[in-house]
């Protein structure tokens, strides 16, 4: 498949005279791909029922006569000011009972019957009108799930649904108060409609009734996304995508992307980094304007996983950010490395946000790849480099990885509303891992949590997995190689208690966490010779041989070469020597790269990405400054 560019779009931000030039300068530029409309409802539909889409019509064959492929995106994540007269109780309701007002943006609960009904009705306008139009080539749902904590709403359009989804769920009281363990604290109900949203309690609301919230939060927004996948597919054979974000955990991606074509986030490195991941200052300053070496590939990776082999960076940063506590300018290089790097990583296409910097509005401190007087900003010229490079280039396939990491969105829920410590955090866990395993300079594949079949890998990791699905449970039987469990791995069931078995529970391995402990930032627990538990540590019994000890004698590690349990939070040094171990135990190779230097395989390509602000010598080769470089992978 041939990878392509492609640019974020607002015709109607701009006189329409200015729009054939702006299509022709694309297409001189090497862009394929425009992305429009996700945020035009209020231009599409003025006041309710008064339709106005010829604007529309003509700027689709603007672009399209141009040659360009239009991402038509349905326009639900900004509903218009008339809309909230029509449904006043459609706004999100944040966690202290405060409606979210309109001016911005995402303003609207999930959970509304009457707002979902308008944005079908709309998405059924756009699918009847443009979803055999030869232009149109892709769909983008809404824009963002997730963005500006918008998934969990605790109004009284929620707070209904979530009654009938435990009423489906439990089918009684009894069985609700059973599983919640609501003996406690006498929290027993009599009916579901005596269950409220878990905010506004006097102290911590059950966990299970918090996770049940979570769980039910993120069904809400698959139906929404749902709805509107049905409605298109109806009218359109065109793929149908969605951009997710970075960091953002609220929801479950897997069950999103199960019923969309194509998986896409939206990379803004600069901004992550300050935003968005915890490090400390030396690293942050050293990376200042590159990004964080690894943040940008992990997302690379899980949403391959999450569109089953297809997604697209559908916005890609070209300058400074508006958003961000501190918003620099990215190194001459840096827009050229990030867009080969997901290339590398198997996008089909990455889209720069956006054509041109605009003038008003709540971005108009974000960069484009135009001015807002449409003079080129630094990062046109980057992404027409690498438009000349994809032209000159034979394609880049992905290829398998060397290890395979899971990721669970539900552990994410459960840590958040349990984390025992005040920095454990599940991200910030399975990313040091992660991290760890690119110093390494492997490969990586995330999996999901009810991963059916381990037979590709010869090493597993699985840090802080909330619960052992039984699907994954039983693909451990006949994984070839090692499977490592990190702290707080399968430690609680699926209703939020702790196994009478006591956790870890894992099939093949005599092994009991008998307490833990969340640790300070000032302390830790030594480990047997160098290295220590930073975050989080476990007291473990187990019968299965000691690979590493604590020096108070008690285990760190243990396991086989089949089943492996980590019972602590190393630091990242230890980490990365206790993964060589596996690996080499695999016969896996590994690397020792610099801080700045990453390796990706590319299905006969061997990838190098400098990070650094200066060059950098590798294996007598120089890799210029936030340069990257390929070879043949034999």
């Amino acid at each position: 498949m041939q990878r392509t560019l492609g640019v974020c779009y607002y015709p109607e931000h701009w006189p329409e005279d200015i729009w054939p030039e702006d299509a022709r300068r694309m297409q001189e530029t090497g862009l394929a791909w425009v992305r429009i409309g996700e945020f035009a409802w209020s231009r599409l539909e003025p006041v309710p029922g008064r339709l106005e889409f010829d604007w529309l019509d003509r700027a689709i064959k603007v672009l399209g006569s141009a040659g360009l492929k239009v991402v038509l995106g349905t326009p639900t994540a900004t509903p218009p000011r008339w809309m909230i007269d029509r449904h006043p109780d459609m706004l999100a309701v944040d966690a202290a009972g405060r409606p979210r007002k309109f001016g911005s943006r995402r303003h609207y609960c999930f959970s509304h019957r009457g707002y979902l009904d308008e944005c079908r009705r709309i998405v059924t306008l756009l699918a009847e009108r443009y979803g055999r139009n030869p232009h149109v080539a892709a769909w983008q749902t809404d824009n963002e799930y997730g963005c500006h904590d918008t998934i969990l709403s605790y109004s009284d359009a929620a707070r209904g649904a979530f009654r009938d989804w435990l009423a489906q769920k439990y089918q009684s009281p009894d069985a609700l108060n059973r599983a919640w363990g609501n003996v406690f604290w006498s929290m027993d109900y009599g009916s579901f409609d005596e269950i409220d949203l878990p905010n506004m309690t006097v102290t911590e609301p059950n966990p299970a009734h918090v996770m049940a919230f979570r769980r039910f939060a993120s069904d809400q927004v698959v139906a929404f996304n749902r709805a509107q996948v049905e409605i298109i597919r109806r009218y359109s054979r065109a793929p149908v995508a969605h951009n997710y974000m970075g960091r953002i955990t609220g929801f479950d991606h897997y069950k999103v992307g199960a019923d969309l074509d194509i998986a896409s986030w939206d990379s803004y490195p600069l901004g992550f980094l300050s935003d968005r991941l915890e490090a400390d200052a030396a690293h942050k300053a050293a990376f200042l304007r590159q990004g964080d070496p690894d943040f940008q590939a992990f997302h690379h990776d899980l949403y391959r996983t999450v569109g089953r082999g297809r997604w697209w960076v559908m916005e890609q940063q070209p300058g400074p950010v508006n958003w961000a506590p501190w918003n620099p300018a990215p190194l001459p290089g840096m827009v050229r490395l990030w867009t080969w790097e997901a290339f590398a990583h198997g996008a089909e296409a990455v889209c720069y946000f956006r054509w041109r910097q605009a003038p008003f509005g709540q971005e108009q401190m974000h960069a484009g790849l135009l001015r807002p007087d449409s003079v080129p900003a630094p990062g046109l010229a980057e992404a027409a480099e690498v438009a000349r490079e994809l032209a000159a280039a034979s394609d880049v396939a992905t290829s398998k990885g060397d290890v395979a990491l899971i990721f669970d969105y539900e552990s994410a829920w459960a840590w958040d509303t349990q984390p025992q410590g005040a920095d454990f955090d599940y991200f910030r866990l399975v990313f040091a891992w992660y991290r760890a395993l690119r110093h390494l300079g492997l490969n990586i594949d995330i999996l999901p949590p009810d991963a059916s079949d381990l037979s590709d890998w010869k090493l597993v990791l699985a840090p802080g997995l909330f619960t052992l699905s039984p699907r994954l449970r039983q693909a451990l039987e006949t994984c070839p190689g090692t499977v490592m469990f990190g702290p707080r791995a399968n430690s609680r069931t699926t209703d939020f208690a702790i196994p009478p078995c006591l956790p870890p529970d894992l099939p093949g391995i005599d092994a009991r966490v008998l307490r833990v402990e969340s640790l300070p930032p000032e302390a830790s627990v030594e480990l047997e010779g160098t290295g220590r538990f930073l975050h989080w540590a476990e007291d473990l019994e187990t019968g299965a041989p000691v690979i590493l000890r604590r020096r108070d004698g008690l285990p760190g590690m243990a396991g086989d070469d089949r089943i492996t349990y980590l019972a602590g939070w190393p630091d990242d040094s230890t980490l990365r020597e206790l993964l060589r171990g596996l690996c080499a135990a695999q016969g896996i190779e590994t690397l020792h790269l610099p801080a700045a230097l990453r390796k990706r395989d590319a299905a006969g390509l061997r990838f190098w990405f400098n990070h650094g602000a200066e060059p950098l010598d590798w294996n007598g080769q120089t890799i210029p400054a936030a340069g990257v470089i390929w070879q043949s992978a034999d």
